[in-house]
Protein backbone atom coordinates (compact mmCIF):
# COMPACT_ATOMS: atom_id res chain seq x y z
CA UNK A 1 0.00 0.00 0.00
CA UNK A 2 1.30 3.48 -0.85
CA UNK A 3 -0.33 6.83 -0.13
CA UNK A 4 0.95 10.31 -0.91
CA UNK A 5 0.89 13.25 1.51
CA UNK A 6 2.22 16.76 1.74
CA UNK A 7 3.60 16.07 5.21
CA UNK A 8 4.15 12.94 7.27
CA UNK A 9 4.84 13.32 10.98
CA UNK A 10 6.55 10.44 12.76
CA UNK A 11 5.34 10.38 16.36
CA UNK A 12 2.11 11.51 18.02
CA UNK A 13 3.39 13.23 21.14
CA UNK A 14 3.05 16.96 21.89
CA UNK A 15 5.57 17.95 19.19
CA UNK A 16 3.92 15.79 16.57
CA UNK A 17 0.38 16.88 17.40
CA UNK A 18 1.39 20.56 17.40
CA UNK A 19 3.11 20.14 14.03
CA UNK A 20 0.08 18.31 12.66
CA UNK A 21 -2.24 21.07 13.86
CA UNK A 22 -0.27 23.68 11.93
CA UNK A 23 0.25 21.68 8.73
CA UNK A 24 -3.37 20.50 8.58
CA UNK A 25 -4.69 23.98 9.32
CA UNK A 26 -2.47 25.18 6.45
CA UNK A 27 -4.41 22.80 4.20
CA UNK A 28 -1.54 20.37 3.81
CA UNK A 29 -2.51 16.74 3.52
CA UNK A 30 -1.09 15.49 6.80
CA UNK A 31 -0.47 12.03 8.22
CA UNK A 32 0.72 11.37 11.78
CA UNK A 33 2.16 7.89 12.34
CA UNK A 34 2.19 6.75 15.97
CA UNK A 35 3.45 3.32 17.03
CA UNK A 36 1.25 3.14 20.14
CA UNK A 37 -1.33 5.79 21.04
CA UNK A 38 -0.95 9.58 20.88
CA UNK A 39 0.70 11.13 23.91
CA UNK A 40 4.32 10.16 24.39
CA UNK A 41 5.91 10.60 27.82
CA UNK A 42 3.56 13.36 28.93
CA UNK A 43 0.55 11.05 28.99
CA UNK A 44 1.97 9.45 32.17
CA UNK A 45 2.03 12.79 34.00
CA UNK A 46 -0.77 13.25 36.50
CA UNK A 47 -0.29 17.00 37.05
CA UNK A 48 0.88 19.64 34.59
CA UNK A 49 1.10 23.14 36.04
CA UNK A 50 3.75 24.77 33.83
CA UNK A 51 2.05 24.76 30.44
CA UNK A 52 1.27 28.40 29.60
CA UNK A 53 -2.42 29.27 29.61
CA UNK A 54 -3.59 26.14 31.43
CA UNK A 55 -3.51 26.38 35.21
CA UNK A 56 -3.59 22.64 35.79
CA UNK A 57 -4.30 19.55 33.71
CA UNK A 58 -3.22 15.91 33.56
CA UNK A 59 -1.21 14.57 30.63
CA UNK A 60 -3.94 12.36 29.26
CA UNK A 61 -6.45 15.23 29.31
CA UNK A 62 -4.09 17.60 27.51
CA UNK A 63 -3.25 15.04 24.81
CA UNK A 64 -6.93 14.29 24.25
CA UNK A 65 -7.60 17.98 23.63
CA UNK A 66 -4.57 18.32 21.36
CA UNK A 67 -5.55 15.25 19.35
CA UNK A 68 -9.13 16.42 18.89
CA UNK A 69 -7.98 19.87 17.81
CA UNK A 70 -5.44 18.47 15.33
CA UNK A 71 -7.93 16.03 13.82
CA UNK A 72 -10.58 18.76 13.55
CA UNK A 73 -8.47 20.39 10.83
CA UNK A 74 -8.17 17.19 8.86
CA UNK A 75 -4.94 15.60 10.05
CA UNK A 76 -5.03 11.81 9.79
CA UNK A 77 -3.62 9.86 12.74
CA UNK A 78 -2.68 6.21 12.29
CA UNK A 79 -2.01 4.40 15.59
CA UNK A 80 -0.21 1.09 15.82
CA UNK A 81 2.02 2.25 12.98
CA UNK A 82 5.69 1.86 13.87
CA UNK A 83 8.01 3.43 11.34
CA UNK A 84 10.91 1.16 10.37
CA UNK A 85 12.84 3.37 7.96
CA UNK A 86 12.95 6.43 5.71
CA UNK A 87 14.18 6.76 2.14
CA UNK A 88 14.87 9.85 0.05
CA UNK A 89 13.46 9.15 -3.41
CA UNK A 90 14.85 10.28 -6.77
CA UNK A 91 11.82 12.51 -7.35
CA UNK A 92 12.61 14.46 -4.17
CA UNK A 93 9.85 12.93 -2.05
CA UNK A 94 10.50 10.93 1.11
CA UNK A 95 9.26 7.39 1.57
CA UNK A 96 8.23 6.29 5.06
CA UNK A 97 7.95 2.56 5.71
CA UNK A 98 5.78 0.84 8.33
CA UNK A 99 6.07 -2.93 8.04
CA UNK A 100 4.58 -3.65 4.62
CA UNK A 101 3.01 -0.20 4.26
CA UNK A 102 4.72 2.61 2.38
CA UNK A 103 3.76 6.27 2.53
CA UNK A 104 5.35 9.14 0.64
CA UNK A 105 5.41 12.85 1.34
CA UNK A 106 6.99 16.06 0.15
CA UNK A 107 8.26 16.65 3.69
CA UNK A 108 8.63 14.69 6.92
CA UNK A 109 8.80 15.91 10.52
CA UNK A 110 10.48 13.51 12.94
CA UNK A 111 8.98 13.65 16.44
CA UNK A 112 9.63 10.18 17.91
CA UNK A 113 10.57 11.67 21.28
CA UNK A 114 12.81 10.18 23.95
CA UNK A 115 12.36 7.93 26.95
CA UNK A 116 13.78 8.60 30.37
CA UNK A 117 16.63 6.26 31.22
CA UNK A 118 15.36 4.03 34.01
CA UNK A 119 17.07 2.73 37.11
CA UNK A 120 15.34 -0.60 36.59
CA UNK A 121 14.77 -1.19 40.30
CA UNK A 122 11.71 -2.57 42.11
CA UNK A 123 9.09 0.09 42.81
CA UNK A 124 10.19 2.46 40.03
CA UNK A 125 7.28 1.67 37.72
CA UNK A 126 4.81 1.25 40.58
CA UNK A 127 5.36 4.79 41.84
CA UNK A 128 6.06 6.39 38.48
CA UNK A 129 4.40 9.80 38.63
CA UNK A 130 4.85 12.82 40.83
CA UNK A 131 1.73 12.01 42.85
CA UNK A 132 3.10 8.59 43.81
CA UNK A 133 6.65 9.78 44.29
CA UNK A 134 8.86 8.96 41.28
CA UNK A 135 9.72 11.71 38.83
CA UNK A 136 12.25 12.25 36.04
CA UNK A 137 11.90 16.03 35.79
CA UNK A 138 12.70 18.41 38.61
CA UNK A 139 11.70 21.45 36.58
CA UNK A 140 8.27 19.89 36.09
CA UNK A 141 7.59 18.39 39.49
CA UNK A 142 9.69 20.08 42.18
CA UNK A 143 6.80 22.34 43.34
CA UNK A 144 4.78 19.23 44.24
CA UNK A 145 7.37 18.37 46.90
CA UNK A 146 7.46 21.67 48.74
CA UNK A 147 8.42 21.06 52.35
CA UNK A 148 9.06 17.35 51.76
CA UNK A 149 12.12 15.09 51.69
CA UNK A 150 13.37 13.78 48.36
CA UNK A 151 16.22 11.72 46.93
CA UNK A 152 17.89 12.71 43.66
CA UNK A 153 19.83 10.14 41.61
CA UNK A 154 22.53 11.00 39.07
CA UNK A 155 25.84 12.73 38.48
CA UNK A 156 25.75 14.56 35.15
CA UNK A 157 24.97 18.16 34.24
CA UNK A 158 21.22 17.68 34.25
CA UNK A 159 21.33 15.83 37.57
CA UNK A 160 23.27 18.65 39.24
CA UNK A 161 21.13 21.43 37.78
CA UNK A 162 17.86 19.68 38.64
CA UNK A 163 19.05 18.82 42.15
CA UNK A 164 19.90 22.46 42.81
CA UNK A 165 16.41 23.33 41.58
CA UNK A 166 14.90 20.82 44.01
CA UNK A 167 16.60 22.55 46.95
CA UNK A 168 14.42 25.61 46.32
CA UNK A 169 11.31 23.60 47.18
CA UNK A 170 12.03 20.46 49.22
CA UNK A 171 12.78 20.59 52.92
CA UNK A 172 15.61 18.10 52.44
CA UNK A 173 17.33 16.86 49.27
CA UNK A 174 19.66 13.87 49.35
CA UNK A 175 21.67 13.43 46.17
CA UNK A 176 23.19 10.00 45.57
CA UNK A 177 25.89 9.23 43.01
CA UNK A 178 27.39 5.85 42.24
CA UNK A 179 30.91 7.25 41.95
CA UNK A 180 33.15 9.29 44.28
CA UNK A 181 33.15 12.31 41.98
CA UNK A 182 30.69 13.92 39.59
CA UNK A 183 31.02 13.86 35.80
CA UNK A 184 29.12 17.14 35.48
CA UNK A 185 30.83 20.37 34.37
CA UNK A 186 33.20 21.74 36.97
CA UNK A 187 31.33 25.01 37.40
CA UNK A 188 28.12 23.12 38.19
CA UNK A 189 29.85 20.80 40.65
CA UNK A 190 31.37 23.79 42.43
CA UNK A 191 27.94 25.37 42.76
CA UNK A 192 26.54 22.10 44.11
CA UNK A 193 29.29 21.74 46.69
CA UNK A 194 28.92 25.34 47.82
CA UNK A 195 25.24 24.68 48.38
CA UNK A 196 25.90 21.45 50.27
CA UNK A 197 28.43 23.15 52.57
CA UNK A 198 26.25 26.11 53.49
CA UNK A 199 25.28 26.37 57.18
CA UNK A 200 21.93 24.65 57.71
CA UNK A 201 21.96 23.46 54.07
CA UNK A 202 19.03 21.30 52.99
CA UNK A 203 21.29 19.38 50.57
CA UNK A 204 23.11 16.15 51.48
CA UNK A 205 25.41 14.31 49.04
CA UNK A 206 26.04 10.58 49.31
CA UNK A 207 28.88 9.30 47.11
CA UNK A 208 29.49 5.68 46.06
CA UNK A 209 25.80 5.01 46.59
CA UNK A 210 23.11 3.44 44.42
CA UNK A 211 19.38 2.92 44.85
CA UNK A 212 18.33 -0.72 44.70
CA UNK A 213 14.58 -0.36 45.40
CA UNK A 214 11.88 2.23 45.95
CA UNK A 215 9.48 1.25 48.69
CA UNK A 216 6.13 2.39 50.03
CA UNK A 217 2.43 1.76 50.41
CA UNK A 218 0.50 3.57 47.69
CA UNK A 219 3.29 6.13 47.36
CA UNK A 220 7.05 6.19 47.81
CA UNK A 221 8.08 6.26 51.45
CA UNK A 222 11.72 5.14 51.38
CA UNK A 223 14.60 4.12 49.13
CA UNK A 224 16.87 1.18 49.73
CA UNK A 225 20.41 2.51 49.36
CA UNK A 226 23.59 0.50 48.92
CA UNK A 227 27.18 1.61 49.38
CA UNK A 228 29.01 0.19 46.34
CA UNK A 229 32.33 -0.05 48.24
CA UNK A 230 31.19 -1.64 51.51
CA UNK A 231 27.90 -3.22 50.28
CA UNK A 232 26.23 -1.77 53.37
CA UNK A 233 22.49 -1.17 52.87
CA UNK A 234 19.98 1.13 54.51
CA UNK A 235 16.32 2.06 54.16
CA UNK A 236 16.35 5.81 53.62
CA UNK A 237 13.05 7.63 54.34
CA UNK A 238 11.81 10.05 51.68
CA UNK A 239 8.64 11.36 50.06
CA UNK A 240 9.88 11.23 46.49
CA UNK A 241 12.65 10.03 44.19
CA UNK A 242 13.94 12.07 41.26
CA UNK A 243 15.87 10.07 38.67
CA UNK A 244 18.28 12.08 36.52
CA UNK A 245 20.39 9.52 34.64
CA UNK A 246 19.77 10.59 31.07
CA UNK A 247 17.44 10.25 28.11
CA UNK A 248 17.26 7.60 25.40
CA UNK A 249 16.02 9.00 22.06
CA UNK A 250 13.63 6.77 20.11
CA UNK A 251 15.70 6.99 16.95
CA UNK A 252 17.04 3.50 16.35
CA UNK A 253 15.00 3.21 13.15
CA UNK A 254 16.79 6.26 11.72
CA UNK A 255 20.32 4.85 11.68
CA UNK A 256 21.65 5.22 8.16
CA UNK A 257 18.83 7.59 7.20
CA UNK A 258 19.61 10.88 8.96
CA UNK A 259 22.67 12.01 10.85
CA UNK A 260 22.62 11.18 14.57
CA UNK A 261 24.93 11.87 17.49
CA UNK A 262 26.76 9.00 19.15
CA UNK A 263 23.94 8.88 21.70
CA UNK A 264 21.24 8.76 19.03
CA UNK A 265 19.94 12.34 19.08
CA UNK A 266 19.05 13.79 15.69
CA UNK A 267 21.48 16.42 14.42
CA UNK A 268 19.87 19.58 13.07
CA UNK A 269 20.26 23.31 12.86
CA UNK A 270 18.43 24.49 15.93
CA UNK A 271 16.93 27.56 14.22
CA UNK A 272 14.99 25.93 11.37
CA UNK A 273 15.13 22.29 12.59
CA UNK A 274 16.51 20.97 9.30
CA UNK A 275 18.22 17.57 9.44
CA UNK A 276 20.92 16.17 7.16
CA UNK A 277 18.26 15.04 4.66
CA UNK A 278 16.50 17.74 2.59
CA UNK A 279 12.79 17.71 3.36
CA UNK A 280 13.19 15.97 6.72
CA UNK A 281 12.70 18.19 9.78
CA UNK A 282 12.89 17.29 13.47
CA UNK A 283 11.04 18.52 16.55
CA UNK A 284 10.97 17.74 20.24
CA UNK A 285 13.06 15.77 22.70
CA UNK A 286 14.76 13.57 20.09
CA UNK A 287 16.90 16.42 18.68
CA UNK A 288 20.15 17.98 19.79
CA UNK A 289 19.73 21.02 21.99
CA UNK A 290 16.21 20.14 23.13
CA UNK A 291 15.12 21.61 26.46
CA UNK A 292 13.08 18.46 27.24
CA UNK A 293 9.98 20.42 28.22
CA UNK A 294 6.37 20.11 27.09
CA UNK A 295 6.14 23.73 25.98
CA UNK A 296 9.37 23.62 24.00
CA UNK A 297 8.37 20.37 22.27
CA UNK A 298 5.12 22.02 21.16
CA UNK A 299 7.09 25.07 20.03
CA UNK A 300 9.42 22.86 18.00
CA UNK A 301 6.47 21.27 16.25
CA UNK A 302 5.14 24.69 15.29
CA UNK A 303 8.53 25.86 14.00
CA UNK A 304 9.08 22.75 11.90
CA UNK A 305 5.58 23.02 10.40
CA UNK A 306 6.17 26.65 9.47
CA UNK A 307 9.58 25.93 7.96
CA UNK A 308 8.00 23.38 5.62
CA UNK A 309 6.42 26.27 3.74
CA UNK A 310 9.84 27.83 3.21
CA UNK A 311 11.15 24.51 1.87
CA UNK A 312 8.17 24.09 -0.48
CA UNK A 313 8.70 27.59 -1.87
CA UNK A 314 12.39 27.04 -2.51
CA UNK A 315 13.92 23.58 -2.03
CA UNK A 316 17.40 25.08 -2.44
CA UNK A 317 16.81 26.94 0.84
CA UNK A 318 17.71 23.70 2.59
CA UNK A 319 21.40 24.21 1.97
CA UNK A 320 21.45 27.90 2.84
CA UNK A 321 22.95 28.84 6.21
CA UNK A 322 20.87 30.26 9.02
CA UNK A 323 20.58 33.92 8.10
CA UNK A 324 19.29 37.17 9.53
CA UNK A 325 17.60 37.66 6.17
CA UNK A 326 15.03 35.06 7.16
CA UNK A 327 13.13 37.34 9.46
CA UNK A 328 10.20 36.92 11.84
CA UNK A 329 7.53 34.59 10.52
CA UNK A 330 10.01 32.37 8.71
CA UNK A 331 10.32 34.24 5.40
Amino acid sequence: MSENYDCIIVGGGPAGLAAGLYTARDRMKTLILEKFMPGGQIINTDRIENYPGIERIDGAGLIMQMQQQTESFGAEIKTGSEVSSLEKLEDGNIAVYCDEDKYTARAVILTPGSDYRKLGVPGEEEFRNAGAGVSYCGTCDAPFFKGKQVVAVGGGNTAVEETLHLTKFAEKVTMIHRRDKFRAARVLVEELLVKANEPDSNLIIKYDTVATAIQGDGKAQSVKLKDVKTNAEEDYPCDGVFIFIGMVPNTGFLKGSVELTEHGFIKCDCAYLRTSVPGVFVAGDCRIGAAMQLATAVGDGVVAAMMIKQYFRNPNWWNEPVSELLGPGGW
